[in-house]
């Protein structure tokens, strides 16, 4: 596989992720509506290319990380149409995190045009993606995933290959269902004993080292203070925006309903973070852990 890759999307993953594979030797040619984004990602050795027609030019392998499935079809299928630029064998690899249904129609077109086409969301967040520590969830053909894999690694720390197309966005959804719930369940437990005259980082030490540990107690505890580098002890600046989860969420229930599942916790935990947004409206924009403010008590003034 050439060396030379195409990078469209340089968000808050993406722009790091471009920069890794910078840092692995390969020349990579980035885009961005952003140019602000772009900068920096010239800054950081890649081409800033001039639209996305020339960002996919002379490249052999083509990353995308994007917001929705609807700006991937549109990428891709209608306007500026790649498929119909780019060269047979080409590589696609959507880390975009999107519905199953986007990432499988995706697949379907680009096998017509004789292009190699994997869905790969990523696990690992903001910090992850600096660190090049992300985890890659892999759906489409085997040998394509096996070509991928070499790039994936110089971003990542682990490929997992979950099924046929579409596989990946299946298991990332499955993955980020459970995370919410993990999120919303150590809040309101860590709420609760706060409330109750504990220490938060007594107990979260506690609950750590008992049968309630689980990743957001190891690496993202959402109360202030308990762990310095965690969004919550940066007024809950992202990392992973609330407004990304409630995404994520979305295509989990849509997961649920088209596989016929009975998701009551998810279904709850997406009436939670949808409670948080409404009831703060400037925290869509919040990391995820600011679940832990719909649990705080509201502020009363007392009078001495």
């Amino acid at each position: 596989m050439s060396s030379t890759i195409a990078f469209i999307g340089l968000g808050n993953m993406g722009g790091s992720m471009a920069a890794n594979l910078v840092k692995a030797g390969y020349s990579v040619r980035a885009y961005d509506l952003s140019p602000a984004a772009l900068n920096q990602a010239q800054a950081a050795g890649c081409y800033a290319a001039s639209s996305a027609l020339d960002c996919i030019s002379s490249a052999q392998t083509v990353i995308t990380m994007l917001t929705s499935g609807e700006i991937v079809e549109q990428l891709y299928l209608h306007d500026p149409g790649l498929f119909n630029q780019l060269s047979p064998t080409t590589l696609v690899i959507d880390c975009s995190t999107i519905a199953p249904q986007n990432s499988q129609h995706l697949a379907q077109c680009a096998a017509a045009k004789k292009l190699r086409c994997i869905d790969a969301p990523v696990s690992g967040g903001t910090a992850g993606a600096a660190a090049a520590t992300l985890t890659f969830i892999c759906g489409g053909e085997a040998d394509d995933v096996a070509l991928a894999k070499p790039i994936l690694l110089s971003m990542g720390q682990q490929v997992f290959h979950a099924g046929g197309a579409g596989a990946g966005q299946i298991a990332k959804a499955c993955n980020n269902m459970l995370l919410a719930i993990q999120m919303a369940g150590t809040a309101e437990a860590l709420q609760m004993g706060v409330n109750s005259g504990l220490d938060a980082s007594t107990l979260s030490e506690i609950m750590h080292n008992s049968s309630g540990n689980n990743w957001v107690l190891d690496k993202y505890n959402p109360y202030p203070g308990v762990m310095p580098q965690a969004p919550a002890s940066h007024q809950y600046q992202p990392g992973f925006m609330v407004k990304l989860m409630l995404k994520d969420l979305a295509i989990a229930m849509q997961t649920a309903q088209h596989s016929r599942s009975d998701t009551p916790l998810g279904l709850h935990a997406q009436q939670l973070f949808e409670q948080l947004q409404s009831s703060h409206p400037d925290y869509g924009d919040k990391d995820f852990s600011s679940i832990q403010r719909l649990y705080q008590p509201p502020q009363t003034n007392s009078r001495g």
